[in-house]
Order: structure tokens, then C-alpha cells, then sequence
């Protein structure tokens, strides 16, 4: 591990990048394990760790300094978890050089400012190495991302897998490029996990290994050559010339996207602010006073990943949350709105067959609930005064245009028709839900049985070890020629029955302990089955396209 940061700083000085690196590993015990070996290296200073808890003393001092250094200010969510994330964040970009992280730094944070990435344990998922490149490959990063993976060449099982993973994965060639259309191909980074842990748990010897992968290699060149062909195909046939021009859109502009929720939030907030804020762009504003009860300060607030000299805007600031509040407990009377289509900057081919017509739209929430757990889904059901029916996609496009109310109205929409479609995406939720909750278990099922044949065979493996100790100390102890040398082959052989002894305890405590989480997952399980759900109408209009 020394010598490989002390090469990979070397790319990254190379590059004109500063020596951070994130290190991913897949078990606490094994970040434990390399924090130990960092410690006595030339890079002891300025580890971080990062994991699911972080309750070591290193984390616990960090997070301390960080609350006092935000204290009062919008910084502090009140969420410890999100808050320990952010601390951790923090001093890795200001004072850090190396963080070692497991699975729970592979989501949700943003490390632009590191361009080295450690994959000390390999995980067999593509997608998920696609996630831990993708922390420091994004918006933001100045650098090419040099990525270091640790491979066991002892183990061929491990070089095909990475065969695999870099060749006809392309993961390292260039991470949203051509791995895009590739893991795309693919059924999901689950299943291909899963085939690999198949081929580990039936092939032992070499040439089996060989065999297998290489039958695994063949299925996915077919699958994902088949997939990419008929793609590229489909856009050829389907979209003209300027559609597939506009589709190659430069860097620059598409580092000034903003995503599908964060225009919905601005457009929600320009909404509810009215005359209390101003609107220089589409990603800021100012707040010149403060509607809402609390300790809001004014000033300038701009959405994330911006120039980072105002207020961080986003869902879970407390002017946000007031907003989107306030936005859903709005008594909202039928109305009409007329959508202006012409007024609308694009082109939404889902909505030409609907213009100069009209028709009924309701938006209701769905809410299911099971343990500590609450999924919440939006149901557009939309009709035309014909009685044709406009899917979810489309009604939801149309929810985008500019539009103006009129009303409201003293009628209600024809509740039949609009009624049977939201209870015919209400029975689909539920099945999808169900089918949901099916696959989890089945996975978490797979997972318990593999880990105890694992630990089984282990446990019996070293139980079969001492018994063959115990009959060669035995002839020992037989042909020894003088007492002595017979009191210590019996000596031996009472500490290896002692060691043997202790091995099948620990075989019978691991199939108890098995048979435990196997009730604990049974209790989840039906814990998910015993759910509680409410539907409720947001509101009804009578909608007109022009």
C-alpha cells in the first residue's frame, strides 16, 4: 500500500493534482488494518476514515471542530449522520491527504478535489466501481482521475474478473464514456456479481476457472454487443439530423445543467417568494426579506457545486423546507389551466397529438408505509373530455409548460374514469413493491447461506487439520524413546484436543448464530408485509393545451 501511494502521488504531482487520495475497501476490519499500516508509513499525517458509524476517536474530534467552526450558521443541518459526513468531507479537503473508506463513501459525497482513487479490495459489481470513481470524477474535478487497483495474481479467478472488468467493461478507460453504454447493455451490476460468486463457489481448479469465465466473457460480448447495435440503430432510424446534433452537447454547457429536481426547486421558490426575493439566474437569488417564522438569514443563496460565496441552497435547508411546507398545505379548489405549448423553449414530440384539446388531470400521493419506513409516489391520471387517456410521462410533461388559472371552478372532474387509472397504478406500486421485497430477501437469503457454508467449511477444515496433528503426535508420543519426550507428546496433544475442542464450539455457536439472523431477516421480512397505506388527492384541474 506505501509503495503504490507513493508512485500514484507521483502520476498525480505528474498531472499537477494535490496528493489526496480516497481509499476504498470493503470491510471496517480491513480499513482498521491499513490505518495501522499508514501509521508507521511517511503518510501518517492526515488520515481520515470513513465508514457507516464512524464512532473512532479520530471521527468523533473532526466532527467536534467542525460543529464548533459552524456553530450558528446553515451549515449545521441537525442531522448527525449528514453532519458527520460533512465534517469528514471537510477535513479531507482542507487538511486531509488520505481518507480510507468503506462502501458508505462510495455515495453521496463529492471529492472533485481528489484525483486518485485506491480500490484496495475490487468489488465484482461494475456499477459499484463506477460509484467510487464517481465521487472524484465529476463537475467540479481539474484533473484526469488516476485510479490504482490492488489485484491478487496468486488468484486466477481475481485476473479474469478484472480481465473482464477493464476489457470488456472498459471501467478504466475512461469512466463516462464508453463504460457508460456498456454497463447500460447489461442487466444490472447485481446479476453479474452474482455469476462471479457462482463461478467462485463451484470451480476450484484452474482449468474450471478458465472454462467458466471464459463461457461468461462469450454471453456478455453477444448481450452487450446486441444491446449497443440495436441503441445506436434506434437513434439513427427515429431521430433526424438536428435532434442527433444537439445531442452531442459540449462540456461547458453541461456543466451548467441543472438536474431535473433543482429546476423544479427554483421554479417552486421563485413561485413562493414572490416579491421577496430577486432572480438574477436560473441556479441563485437573492433573499431580501424573510416570509417565514425562524432564523433564515438574508443574503445571496445559490444551488450546490456553484461558486460557493453564498448560502447552499438545497431540499434540506431550513428556507427550502418552509417553502415546499407552505407549497403543500395549500388548499388548492378546482381550476382550469390553459398550457401554452408555443410558449415552451423545445420540443415535447409526447405532446403534439394533444394540442387544441382538453380534458381532466388529478395528482394524487400514495403513501405506504412498513416498519420504520415511508415510500411516498406522485399518480397523475389525466383524460381528455373524448375519454382518451395521456400516460404519466405525458401528463407530467405538460405539468411543465407556462400556463395561466383560471377559475375556480364550481365542478368537479368526472371521478370514474380517473378514479379506475389511479387505482390501476396504485395496484402496480404495490406489486412492484411486493416483487421488491421478494428480490431483497432472496438476496439477503443468498447472502446468509453463503456466508455459513463459508464459515462451516472453514471451522470443519481446521477441525480436520487438528485431528491429523493429534494422530502424528500421537505415533510421536509412541515411538519416544525416554519419559520426558512422551510426558511432552502428551502435552502436545492435550493442547491440540483443547484447540480442537474450542473449534467445534465455535462450529456449534456459528449455526446458532446463523439460525438467529436467519429469524431476524424472517422478522423484517414480515415486517415489510405488514404495511399501511393512505391515498390522498393533491388536487384536480381541467387542463386545455394550445
Amino acid at each position: 500500500m506505501v509503495k503504490a501511494l507513493a508512485v500514484a502521488f507521483k502520476k498525480a504531482v505528474e498531472l499537477g493534482a494535490v496528493e489526496k487520495a480516497i481509499v476504498f475497501t470493503e470491510s471496517r476490519r480491513t480499513q482498521n488494518y491499513l490505518l495501522r499500516v499508514l501509521a508507521d508509513s511517511p503518510f501518517k499525517d492526515g488520515i481520515v476514515l470513513f465508514n457507516g458509524s464512524n464512532t473512532d476517536d479520530r471521527s468523533k474530534a473532526i466532527y467536534a471542530a467542525w460543529q464548533q467552526k459552524h456553530a450558528g450558521t446553515d451549515r449545521v443541518s441537525g442531522s448527525k449522520t449528514a453532519d458527520m459526513r460533512s465534517a469528514l468531507v471537510d477535513y479531507f479537503r482542507e487538511e486531509g491527504r488520505i481518507m480510507i473508506a468503506t462502501e458508505a463513501g462510495a455515495e453521496g459525497i463529492n471529492l472533485q478535489f481528489c484525483s486518485l482513487v485506491v480500490n484496495y479490495d475490487l468489488p465484482w459489481n461494475p456499477q459499484r466501481i463506477e460509484q467510487r470513481i464517481g465521487r472524484c470524477h465529476r463537475y467540479g474535478q481539474k484533473h484526469d482521475v488516476v485510479v490504482v487497483n490492488f489485484l491478487n495474481l496468486k488468484n486466477a479467478a481475481d485476473e479474469r474478473v478484472y480481465q473482464l472488468l477493464s476489457e470488456k467493461f472498459k471501467l478504466f478507460e475512461g469512466v463516462f464514456g464508453a463504460s457508460d453504454e456498456v454497463l447500460g447493455a447489461i442487466e444490472s451490476g447485481v446479476d453479474f456479481e452474482k455469476r462471479i460468486n457462482d463461478i467462485y463457489q463451484r470451480c476450484r481448479k484452474h482449468e474450471e476457472i478458465k472454462v467458466a469465465f471464459d463461457q461468461l466473457q462469450l454471453e456478455l460480448s453477444l448481450e452487450i454487443n446486441e444491446t449497443m447495435t440495436q441503441t445506436r440503430r434506434k437513434l439513427l432510424e427515429n431521430f433526424d439530423d438536428e435532434v442527433r446534433e444537439k445531442l452531442k452537447v459540449n462540456d461547458e454547457t453541461s456543466k451548467a445543467f441543472l438536474n431535473r429536481y433543482e429546476r423544479l426547486l427554483m421554479r417552486l421558490t421563485r413561485h413562493e417568494l414572490g416579491g421577496h426575493a430577486e432572480f438574477p439566474d436560473d441556479s441563485s437569488f437573492r433573499l431580501n426579506a424573510c416570509p417565514f417564522p425562524g432564523d433564515i438569514p438574508l443574503g445571496l443563496y445559490e444551488l450546490p457545486r456553484r461558486s460557493g460565496e453564498a448560502h447552499l441552497y438545497r431540499l434540506a435547508h431550513p428556507l427550502a423546507e418552509a417553502i415546499v411546507a407552505q407549497a403543500k398545505n395549500r388548499e388548492l379548489a378546482p381550476a382550469e389551466v390553459r398550457f401554452s405549448y408555443k410558449e415552451h423553449e423545445g420540443i415535447i414530440s409526447t405532446l403534439e397529438d394533444w394540442r387544441e384539446q382538453s380534458g381532466w388531470l388529478t395528482v394524487s400521493l400514495f403513501s405506504v408505509e412498513s416498519l420504520d419506513q415511508q415510500e411516498d409516489y406522485l399518480f397523475l391520471a389525466a383524460t381528455t373530455d373524448t375519454g382518451a387517456v395521456l400516460d404519466e410521462e405525458t401528463a407530467a410533461r405538460m405539468l411543465s409548460l407556462p400556463g395561466k388559472v383560471f377559475g375556480p371552478l364550481d365542478r368537479k372532474p368526472p371521478d370514474d374514469q380517473l378514479n379506475a387509472l389511479v387505482e390501476k397504478r396504485k395496484a402496480e406500486t404495490q406489486r412492484n413493491i411486493s416483487e421488491r421485497n421478494a428480490k431483497f430477501f432472496e438476496a439477503e437469503a443468498d447472502k446468509l447461506e453463503g456466508w455459513a457454508e463459508d464459515l462451516k467449511l472453514g471451522l470443519e477444515r481446521e477441525i480436520k487439520d487438528f485431528d491429523r496433528q493429534i494422530r502424528e503426535a500421537r505415533r510421536a508420543a509412541t515411538i519416544a524413546l525416554t519419559l520426558e519426550e512422551k510426558l511432552a507428546g502428551q502435552k502436545q496433544i492435550k493442547a491440540l484436543e483443547s484447540q480442537r475442542n474450542d473449534r467445534r464450539r465455535s462450529l456449534f455457536e456459528a449455526q446458532d448464530k446463523v439460525d438467529q439472523q436467519r429469524e431476524e431477516l424472517i422478522f423484517i421480512i414480515e415486517g415489510k408485509l405488514q404495511q399501511r397505506s393512505s391515498l390522498q388527492e393533491l388536487f384536480a384541474l381541467r387542463w386545455r393545451l394550445t
